[in-house]
């Protein structure tokens, strides 16, 4: 799985730390500490228990050579999983803890990013996140972040956390900004709520994807709708399971999406959380829907057709893509 050629759309940095990166920035970590507290079960009770150990990882992600290290350490567990794109998303105001200002924070991860992009050969980009628990003006400051570093490596806002937990009223003057400069944006939704949550995304954020969705399958008029506009779900199934958005993975409506024509993809969300690779997750499609080459051609071709990037990189990868999956035997 690892030679096959991919693209991945949701991609959390912070949650996405090897334990070869988390013990160069803090010695005091041992391994059983690492899986402990880094990894979260197989199985969390909640979205909420789940998001926990998210803080571990933007804890130690403080200052700029932080921040480096870890972009730097996230591309080489890509290269390793045979990634030839991906679009990277996290928190700039989650980094200011030591007074670093979120302007210094996307900039570092910005340059750090566009250095990889350049040793590795690997497509990135970068999608800034607001979350669910912060005020109007804390969404407000991540969208002109956006904005203000149009024509770099960031290239969309995106609305992450507990879904559950908080309503989306704050957040939608910050997507009303976004709408109205003409920035890209993608959200969570339909991940630990059902449908009207899509639904209701949808309406007031106008996005172009929608991170994970996966309750999207509970709604006839939704598929359609979707289907029809071409809204593309990033969707993550070890994640959905590991936080009872479903109830097991033979259990994910994925194939079920797929076989239905809804636009989608797939991902890993949380690297560390979940403690997947994007090779290990088609493996565990392939094994219980049995998916083959056809069908993971088809959904990074998809993903590649939703990404925030330009059309001439799309077609170089797009082909690509194509020229190695015609060469691999399934």
């Amino acid at each position: 799985m690892e030679r096959l050629p991919k693209i991945e759309l949701h991609l959390h940095l912070d949650c996405s730390l090897s334990y070869s990166v988390v013990s160069r920035l803090d010695r005091s970590v041992t391994r059983q500490q690492y899986d402990h507290e880094f990894i979260a079960p197989p199985r969390c009770t909640s979205l909420a228990d789940f998001l926990t150990r998210a803080p571990r990882g933007f804890q130690l992600m403080q200052n700029e050579e932080a921040l480096r290290l870890v972009v730097k350490d996230l591309f080489e567990q890509l290269a390793l999983d045979g990634l030839v794109y991906a679009e990277i998303r996290f928190a700039p105001l989650l980094h200011t803890a030591r007074g670093m200002l979120p302007e210094k924070v996307v900039a570092a991860v910005d340059r750090a990013t566009e250095s990889c992009i350049r040793s590795t050969g690997i497509e990135a980009r970068l999608i800034l996140c607001t979350l669910r628990h912060f005020g109007a003006a804390q969404s407000l400051e991540t969208a002109r972040l956006v904005e203000s570093f149009r024509g770099s490596r960031v290239v969309a806002l995106d609305l992450a956390g507990d879904e559950r937990g908080f309503a989306i009223d704050a957040h939608v003057p910050a997507f009303r900004h976004a709408i109205e400069h003409g920035l890209a944006r993608t959200a969570h939704a339909g991940e630990a709520r059902g449908a009207e949550s899509v639904w209701e995304t949808l309406r007031e954020f106008q996005p172009s994807r929608i991170g994970h969705g996966v309750h999207s399958a509970e709604d006839p008029a939704l598929l359609d709708h979707l289907r029809s506009h071409q809204i593309h779900l990033e969707i993550c199934p070890s994640s959905n399971v590991q936080t009872c958005a479903v109830a097991s993975y033979a259990e994910h409506p994925v194939d079920s999406l797929y076989r239905s024509g809804v636009p989608l993809g797939i991902n890993t969300d949380a690297r560390t959380i979940t403690n997947i690779s994007l090779s290990q997750e088609y493996a565990r499609l392939r094994d219980h829907f049995g998916w083959a080459n056809r069908e993971f051609l088809a959904c990074n071709l998809e993903a590649l057709r939703a990404a925030f990037v330009d059309e001439a990189v799309k077609l170089r990868l797009t082909e690509k893509l194509k020229a190695a999956y015609s060469k691999i035997e399934n």
